[in-house]
């Protein structure tokens, strides 16, 4: 399956179905009057939140979605049938954005959650109702209200709770495919990850999701390389992975290169909490994984090291990790059950 993130879509509400102006006319009855029914409501156009899916590639086959305009009303006091309703379902994670692709609609986080786009018109009232004492054949009817037309964007931020960062080649799909089994493509060029992956990785009997994304180059956010629009996967992580080339001349200098552009990027995701890794350490010699952790841990502050290949020193990254996901996890808890409580 092809992975899209980002999608924009037309929708339209149903129109409302008009009133009748209808009197009642059957031999030996006297008296008569109006009986025009009131027009059908126009269908809504829905957004739900449903499990199994990853994706939005189904919007790129599909971009309108128009909900069913009701019925008109019609004589002996009958109304018209409501328009049907339009559901677009969407993976957990989804923003529905604006036209501008700025202002946010809504933020889809949690399978089950649904909101009304774009609501549908309302039917007209017939002339029956409109009959008075003062008025006993009235002969008007309310046209339906018309449905509601705008152009959204749907974009994806994959629900993880630790995400991959680092140049291309640093080693981030080997890591993931090593802990999880997710299996991503690994080659010896740059670029081997061109979208996003997932991989749930199991440590000490818990259990978390790493989201890995395209590598980014010196330049990103002006567009070199693959961009960075990719780094908006990571931005709901606890964490994130930053993983160093061991094996490249200056690892202060990639290290840099990719904080650079997650400060270029904007947002809080600068600030989110890193645990950076000296990886690749199976192919240095004992001094010179010594010589470069020292100089990373200088820039950078405290650094692990780990062969995600040899799978030395998995275990301890996992560990951290778990430690950041728990800490997160119970803080959303306490969150939920004081909305009010004062949070750092």
């Amino acid at each position: 399956m092809k992975f899209l993130d980002l999608a924009k879509v037309y929708i339209r509400s149903g129109a409302g179905g008009g009133g009748s102006v209808s009197f009642r006319r059957e031999k030996y009855i006297e008296y008569g009057g109006p009986d025009g029914g009131d027009g059908g409501r126009g269908g809504d156009v829905w957004i739900e939140v449903v499990d199994g899916l990853n994706t939005l590639i189904d919007f790129r086959y599909q971009q309108h979605f128009f909900a069913k305009n009701g019925q008109p009303g019609m004589g002996k006091q009958r109304t018209g049938k409501d328009g049907d309703d339009v559901l677009l379902r969407v993976p957990a994670g989804t923003e529905v954005l604006e036209e501008d692709q700025e202002t946010l609609i809504a933020d889809l986080e949690e399978v089950g959650q649904r909101i009304c786009i774009a609501r549908g018109g309302n039917g007209g009232f017939g002339n029956l109702h409109f009959k008075s004492a003062t008025n006993q054949a009235p002969r008007r009817a309310n046209p339906g209200l018309p449905g509601v037309e705008r152009t959204i964007w749907l974009r994806l931020k994959l629900i993880a709770d630790i995400g991959l960062l680092g140049l291309p080649n640093a080693g981030k799909s080997t890591f993931l495919a090593a802990t999880s089994n997710a299996r991503p493509k690994i080659a010896d060029y740059p670029f081997t990850t061109l979208h996003p992956n997932l991989g749930v990785v199991g440590v000490d009997g818990a259990e978390f999701v790493v989201a890995d994304i395209p590598g980014l180059i010196e330049g990103a956010s002006e567009g070199r390389g693959l961009g960075d629009t990719f780094l908006g996967h990571v931005e709901r992580c606890a964490a994130l992975l930053h993983l160093v080339d061991g094996t490249a001349d200056d690892v202060v200098a990639d290290y840099q290169t990719i904080i650079n552009e997650l400060e270029a990027y904007g947002g809080a995701l600068a600030e989110k909490p890193r645990i950076t890794v000296l990886n690749k350490v199976d192919a240095l010699l004992p001094e010179e994984v010594a010589e470069k952790r020292a100089a990373l841990e200088a820039a950078a502050g405290p650094v692990m090291e780990m062969s995600g290949v040899a799978r030395t020193g998995l275990v301890d990254v996992l560990r951290v990790l778990r430690s950041r996901v728990d800490a997160d996890r119970k803080a959303e808890r306490e969150a939920k059950e004081d909305p009010g409580a004062w949070q750092p």
